[in-house]
């Protein structure tokens, strides 16, 4: 084929796919900003809810499952999933009771109190369900997240026509200006088409990023082609946390397992100076409760009715996240499996334990969010994400100039037209 030819095929191919799931891709992308610094903002926003004003001297700390009951008498309706530590001895102790509720315990008073930032925390539920299913609900949210998951892969296929669309016939500096930096004075066609190729080439490669870690994230298939590329066997679950069950030995009849307390501090004892410790509650076999949990979260190993309750296939082991403040990569987390009947250590997980495929697909995992590199990679996913959103804009403009072009009537001399690439008068999206 030859190459006028492939070009204007793939422009017509660009600009159908961009108007089938511009759409689509414009809601993704403005969630995408709205979301990008969520952690951060609701911490501030949380901080003094947070706050555990001291007890007066010599009051004892509760214990950890003395807080437990605390919440399901507080809560009859919730059933708690996880319990998360903090090394401050002034903050509250939370107490998750579903994927993404949770309350606040007063570790001395065992007052239970709400999450405070409820009105972040309701506008980000909001952005983040539009952004992974388009806000449906119920028996639709599967339909949204195909059409989600379409879309996004669509957007990576607009990428990379798009940079052949782009890429220059001639490598000079003079033609290639008007498609790498803004360029003041343009209005109508001429500025979009600058926008559009200028925003685009910028954030191409983060654009590249995200499509392709979100459909890893999307798709069990990408992830089984992320372990088979790294020369791994894919896992029978998706997402990043793929590691086998632990084996407990089965404890003699009529052993009970040890209080929480005493397990927590077994995993203080051998950690590194850390940030949380979370640490995933059983829940009942129906799981009506928040058996769910955020991708990445504490993965959940207890049995019915206690740590290392008796549940399909004997006892489990109580599985600790502990998230150490000295750690690389920012995302990485220890998890330390016991025994919770003696509090034997069962297994140890780092990251540097991973194989090279579950090492990769957890990095596309927060490279998605940007949290991989910490403010400065949220930052850079934000503004790439805010340039998709022009993308958007100026593609569908320019489509309409081109399918509906507006009619003048010449009275005067028109002015010197600006002048444009020869791309733009075939692109138009």
């Amino acid at each position: 084929m030859k190459p006028g030819l492939l070009r204007n095929v793939l422009f017509w191919i660009h600009l159908v796919s961009g108007l089938t799931v511009g759409l689509v891709v414009g809601v993704m992308s403005f969630t995408g900003v709205a979301i990008a610094f969520e952690s951060q903002i609701v911490d501030w926003a949380d901080r003094e809810a947070r706050h555990a004003a001291p007890p007066p001297s010599g009051t004892p700390r509760l214990s950890v499952d003395a807080m437990v009951a605390k919440v399901k008498e507080a809560r009859p309706g919730a059933q708690p999933t996880a319990v998360t530590l903090y090394p401050e001895a002034d903050s509250v102790v939370v107490v998750a009771t579903g994927r993404n509720s949770a309350v606040y315990v007063h570790p001395f008073t065992g007052e239970v109190r709400e999450q405070g930032a409820q009105g972040w925390r309701a506008f980000f539920n909001t952005m983040e369900d539009a952004h992974r299913w388009l806000a449906v609900s119920g028996d639709q949210r599967p339909i949204g997240k195909a059409i989600t998951g379409a879309s996004n892969l669509a957007f990576f296929f607009l990428g990379v026509t798009g940079l052949f669309l782009w890429w220059p016939r001639k490598w000079a500096l003079r033609a290639m200006r008007p498609t790498l930096w803004f360029r003041g004075g343009l209005k109508g066609k001429a500025r979009d088409f600058n926008w559009h190729n200028v925003i685009g080439f910028w954030s191409l490669p983060v654009l590249l990023v995200l499509t392709v870690s979100a459909s890893v994230i999307s798709y069990k298939w990408a992830t089984n082609l992320v372990f088979t590329l790294t020369g791994n066997p894919p896992p029978n679950a998706q997402g990043p946390n793929v590691s086998p069950p632990v084996p407990v030995p089965t404890p003699a009849p009529g052993t009970a397992p040890q209080e929480l307390d005493a397990l927590f501090a077994v995993v203080m004892k051998q950690a590194k100076p850390w940030e949380t410790l979370t640490l995933r509650l059983p829940t009942p076999p129906q799981g009506n409760s928040g058996g769910g949990r955020p991708e990445g979260g504490p993965r959940a190993e207890g049995g019915p009715g206690g740590p290392g309750g008796a549940g399909r296939g004997g006892p489990q082991a109580s599985t600790f996240t502990v998230r150490e403040q000295d750690r690389w990569p920012l995302f990485s987390s220890v998890q330390v499996s016991l025994d919770p009947f003696t509090g034997q250590a069962l297994r140890t997980e780092t990251y540097a334990d991973f194989n090279s495929g579950r090492k990769v697909r957890t990095w596309l995992r927060f490279l998605h969010t940007g949290e991989a590199l910490g403010w400065v990679g949220q930052l850079i996913a934000a503004l790439a994400s805010f340039g998709a959103v022009f993308l958007v804009y100026t593609g569908y403009s320019l489509s309409w100039r081109r399918f509906f072009p507006r009619r003048r009537t010449q009275t005067t001399t028109p002015a010197a037209a600006v002048p444009e690439s020869p791309e733009s008068k075939t692109h138009a999206a």
